[in-house]
């Protein structure tokens, strides 16, 4: 496997197979506020003949989505509800597409399972569109993203991703980070350097506590989530570049007929009349916008 075609929270092959969905504390219906974008965004009606019966048939969509992955997904402590850009993008989609949306919070190597057994009719998670996964699920791509690293201010460990050879390094897991780290520690060990040090953790909240607290020496994750860290904590600089830029997708199931395509037709509305853009850029995460959804768009 070409570990550099990867992005933000890869699973092995094993793990997609059909299994058990392990459900989180959250869940919740999309947000009927009315300055939410879903409740401004008016229902296509020939998209919404696209969407198959059985998902339509009680007005919502199912979603799995881990929510330990701010500004991406995270719980609201108030309300307890799943929120984030990545589902207030998905809840106008599901709006063009005339449906609301329903959020199960699910460990993140259970949703394509869940997809897959049907337990979730998408997910909705920060998923990367690869090769390895359009085997078990379609993708309907909707941002780009690339690993970033980031330090205490003024990095006092001196962490160089390029070299951090004897370094620990936050990451979380099911992650490509993961296996970035294994192939960046093996460099070090075949030169006769010291190993890097991961430190694996659950959720991507812990991994920045853990920085945050100097119990590693840096972390590794997606751009935005990066950013995003950086700016709430104050604490934190990026280091390096941000690198292996690859897209974001949602996952649906092999066997949901046009609804892939209608997911598809609702991005690309939402990205013609405004409402894609003004999402990405109230949470600050621009940079990684799209011009033209795909579906099973990885790299090989």
């Amino acid at each position: 496997m070409n570990i550099g075609s990867l992005r933000r929270r890869t699973v092995a092959a094993s793990a997609l197979v059909l299994a058990g969905a392990l459900t989180l504390s959250a869940c919740g219906d999309s947000d009927d506020s009315g300055d939410s974008p879903a409740s401004k965004t008016s229902a296509d009606s020939k998209l919404a003949a696209m969407v198959p019966d059985a998902i339509k048939k009680d007005g919502k969509i199912s979603v799995g989505s881990d929510a330990s992955y701010p500004p991406n997904e995270s719980v609201d402590p108030a309300s307890q509800k799943i929120v984030g850009w990545d589902i207030e993008l998905f809840d106008a989609v599901a709006a063009k597409l005339g449906l609301k949306t329903e959020y199960h919070n699910a460990g993140f190597d259970t949703i394509i399972p869940g997809v897959q057994s049907g337990k979730y009719e998408a997910g909705v998670s920060s998923f990367t569109d690869t090769k390895e996964r359009e085997q078990a699920v379609d993708f309907v791509t909707y941002y780009s993203a690339g690993t970033a690293w980031a330090a205490l201010k003024g990095n006092p460990k001196g962490v160089n991703p390029d070299d951090a050879c004897g370094k620990s390094i936050g990451v979380q897991q099911g992650t490509v980070q993961v296996d970035d780290l294994t192939a960046r520690s093996k460099k070090c060990t075949d030169a006769g350097k010291p190993a890097i040090k991961s430190v694996v953790r659950k959720q991507q909240t812990e991994v920045n506590n853990d920085l945050v607290a100097g119990k590693v020496d840096a972390m590794a994750a997606d751009s935005p989530i990066v950013g995003d860290a950086v700016k709430k904590t104050g604490k934190l600089d990026i280091i390096g570049q941000v690198y292996d830029t690859a897209p974001y997708g949602y996952t649906i199931g092999k066997n949901s007929a046009q609804f892939k395509e209608a997911v598809q037709g609702a991005l690309k509305a939402l990205i013609a009349d405004g409402t894609y853009k003004k999402i990405l850029t109230g949470a600050g995460v621009e940079s990684g916008a799209i011009t033209e959804p795909a579906v099973n768009a990885a790299q090989s």
